[in-house]
């Protein structure tokens, strides 16, 4: 089965040709990005996108589902909680480190064995869970499911930057919204079966549903192989107002393929990828720290018990919500200046917090607290986008993929680190270093430059429309 298009070995090698892009640009052609996609595929690009994100939602109850599990588990195992507490933290680390070697993989190979093999991984794993009968066992089918997780974080994401680089903030915030929200119908159905009776045939029911999306996501999902835009054969462009998918037919050619085209170790060798290291370790660090502490934080301020449930409520969904409309905002405006203003106001709202809680005033704590989640969470929508633009869309899943390491700093971060500091400086320090580093990771956006061999001139970052 070949993972790409037109290339039988799957391979999305030459998808970033920096000589022929360089002369594009140069002479200010447009890119029917819509049109040429649709002759590659034989159907809209969009469809890449549905499958990416449905993927993305299929595998969220692994992240957002499993505080509704843990408990059953550990009454059937008659083991005490706290025997499960490292599950979500190598959770983290699996996630997190799988998406290395996948990305290599996926850059050079396609997208589609990839995502079979995390099929296998991410709903055996939650089938698995439900015949566990020891806590080695349970330790095990997760970490490994998550790093199924991590497989598909990374082919998602990149499905974005690959097939829709005239748009990536909003299609690769498409697919993190998907998986922010995506258990929003996992996790009541779970809950309602939470116990231990129930609990076996409600997660082996979940697996199953992961294993069916992912395998028909392993069929739909393809890179574009080659020059697919025809820039390297000097292609007249389809002129035309819309395309048969609504979008405008012609764009002036991306950042991710108007320069170079990095390799990973090209990139460490550049200054602004450890500073985009830096911001997301600190952007990721301040938005977790709310994410795990927002209910305990309500409470040490003495707030009302719906307050909290507000807060916890709304996160997400303020969360989820930001990344689809931030993320366009990113293609239409300057990426780098979007990130900077968002990131900005990220601290200083979290700063709010402190101010609201000490104040006893419920109403303005919730409203910040999704204010603060709503410019933070896009993290994980900028961040890509602007590694493509400053570095090329050929090598974008293990570019990012080492980028992506910086989140298990942010989870220390969140967890350990900030259990520390409670229990040593108390909340409002806490969380006022939370503000800072949101506040740091803006204000260090301002000084981002495309690298100095990068061809892209002045633009900062900004995707041309």
């Amino acid at each position: 089965m070949s993972d790409g298009s037109s290339d039988p070995s799957g391979s999305a090698g030459s998808s970033h040709p920096s000589n022929a892009s360089g002369s594009a640009a140069s002479t200010g052609r447009t890119v029917d990005y819509a049109g040429r996609a649709r002759e590659v595929l034989g159907f809209s690009r969009w469809w890449q996108i549905v499958a990416a994100a449905a993927m993305m939602a299929a595998v969220s109850p692994y992240q957002y589902a499993w505080s509704s599990i843990e408990r059953p588990l550990a009454e059937s195992l008659d083991i005490a909680l706290p025997a499960l507490g490292a599950v979500f933290s190598l959770y983290v680390v699996f996630q997190a480190l799988s998406q290395m070697p996948a990305g290599w993989w996926r850059d050079r190979r396609g997208p589609r064995r990839l995502t079979f093999v995390a099929a296998i991984l991410s709903g055996g794993g939650y089938v698995g869970l439900a015949y566990a009968t020891s806590l080695w066992q349970v330790y095990v089918l997760y970490s490994l499911g998550s790093i199924g997780v991590g497989i598909i974080y990374t082919v998602a994401v990149n499905t974005a930057v690959k097939w829709f680089p005239d748009r990536t903030g909003l299609t690769t915030g498409i697919g993190t919204m998907a998986f922010a929200g995506g258990s929003a119908l996992v996790v009541p159905y779970l809950r309602a079966n939470a116990t231990v009776e129930a609990y076996p045939a409600a997660i082996r029911n979940v697996g199953l549903v992961i294993l069916v999306v992912l395998l028909v996501g392993a069929f739909l999902l393809r890179d574009p192989a080659g020059d697919w835009l025809g820039l390297e054969d000097g292609d007249p462009d389809v002129e035309g107002t819309d395309g048969q998918d609504g979008e405008s037919r012609t764009t002036e050619l991306a950042a991710s393929l108007r320069g170079k085209a990095y390799t990973t170790r090209e990139m460490l060798r550049t200054w602004q990828f450890w500073l985009l290291y830096a911001m997301f370790l600190a952007i990721a660090g301040a938005d977790l720290v709310v994410i795990a502490n927002v209910v305990r934080f309500a409470e040490h301020f003495g707030l009302a018990a719906v307050v909290a449930t507000a807060a916890a409520t709304l996160l997400p969904l303020a969360a989820g919500a930001s990344r689809m409309v931030l993320g366009e905002a990113s293609d239409r405006f300057d990426r780098r200046q979007v990130m900077a203003v968002s990131f900005v106001l990220a601290g200083l709202f979290r700063l709010g917090l402190i101010v609201t809680g000490a104040a006893d005033a419920g109403v303005a704590f919730v409203v910040l607290v999704m204010l603060a989640m709503f410019f933070s969470s896009p993290l994980y929508v900028y961040f890509p986008a602007i590694l493509a633009d400053y570095y090329g869309a050929e090598h974008s899943s293990s570019n990012y993929a080492v980028l992506y390491t910086a989140k298990v700093g942010g989870g220390v971060f969140a967890g350990t680190v900030t259990g520390f500091l409670v229990a040593t400086v108390g909340w409002v320090p806490t969380f006022a270093l939370g503000g800072g580093l949101a506040l740091a990771a803006g204000l260090a956006a301002i000084v981002l430059r495309p690298p100095r061999g990068a061809g892209l001139g002045e633009r900062h970052g900004a995707v041309s429309e």
